[in-house]
């Protein structure tokens, strides 16, 4: 057995079944359905395979359709749209059971010089400053159960209270979170944007609940991905921390969504997040 990192990168490595199919497998875990990031990050793993490799990926945008089935693999179909001079364009749908799970256009581009600018990235505390999430839940006098406690690929660490260990209450404008794959990676670009289109996942839809002061934990949120897109602006690495900086802007009709910017250390902006997510509030029995 390697380390979940291992496993990871195990787990975007797709096997070829034919020119533009590829199949993909779950990790085994007590899930009642696949992680969105897994089928996210398999699926531009599945576009890239049809790529030039002198073209990295600049967007995604992406529909989660229906729950996958961790039990069973998962056939990524794709389709080649174009290939231009300086610009390809992929799609992909993911298939079980017959019937399409999630949908994925990928935009991949030569590298060119070009007029650059960014904001500012927002002050945060060292990462390695912060308590792992092993830590967190030591500090909490939490049991460490088998789903929380387990070794994870991706090192997450919060500048602030997570939003698990606090009850219902206070509203939050902004989370903030350092992430970093927990090892080291291969060299390959696409296996760093698709490690990272992984971690996206984890975490964002949190500011949508931290805006009204609710959490995952109140057992009273029943919620899942929508749609996905991720804009890869500079060249990075999923093995150094990245500051994933979130916020809601809006929600309604039992949708939220969510925004993220990712930094290097040294300040660099390196990809922005929108999601949006189902976000349905049960109210307690009497």
């Amino acid at each position: 057995m390697g380390s979940p990192l291992d496993e990871l990168v195990d787990l975007l490595d797709l096997e070829p079944i034919e020119v533009n199919i590829f199949r993909g497998r779950s990790p085994d875990e007590n899930r009642q359905r696949v992680f969105g990031g897994q089928v996210a990050g398999q699926a531009l793993v599945a576009a890239g395979r049809t790529v030039d490799p002198e073209r990295h990926v600049h967007s995604l945008h992406a529909y989660f359709l229906r729950p996958g089935d961790p039990e069973i693999p998962i056939i990524y179909e794709v389709d080649r749209i174009r290939d231009g001079r300086s610009f390809t364009t992929r799609r992909v749908v993911a298939v079980q059971h017959g019937k399409a799970i999630f949908n994925l256009s990928a935009s991949f581009q030569i590298r060119e010089p070009g007029i650059d600018h960014q904001g500012q990235m927002p002050a945060a505390p060292d990462p390695e400053s912060l308590p792992t999430m092993a830590d967190r839940l030591e500090a909490a006098g939490l049991p460490r159960d088998e789903f929380w406690s387990r070794p994870r690929p991706i090192d997450v660490r919060y500048t602030d209270l997570p939003p698990w260990l606090r009850p219902d209450g206070e509203p939050q404008a902004r989370q903030m979170v350092w992430m970093r794959a927990d090892g080291t990676l291969p060299d390959n670009p696409l296996v760093h944007v698709c490690a990272m289109t992984y971690a996206s996942d984890m975490t964002l839809l949190d500011s949508v609940l931290m805006a009204h002061g609710l959490s995952w934990q109140s057992g009273r949120i029943n919620g899942a991905s929508l749609d996905h897109a991720m804009w890869f602006h500079r060249p990075f690495r999923a093995d150094e921390w990245l500051l994933y900086v979130q916020e809601s802007p809006t929600s309604s009709g039992a949708r939220g969504l969510s925004r993220g910017e990712l930094w290097t250390q040294d300040g660099q902006h390196v990809v922005s997040v929108v999601q949006e997510g189902l976000l349905r509030v049960v109210e307690p029995r009497k």
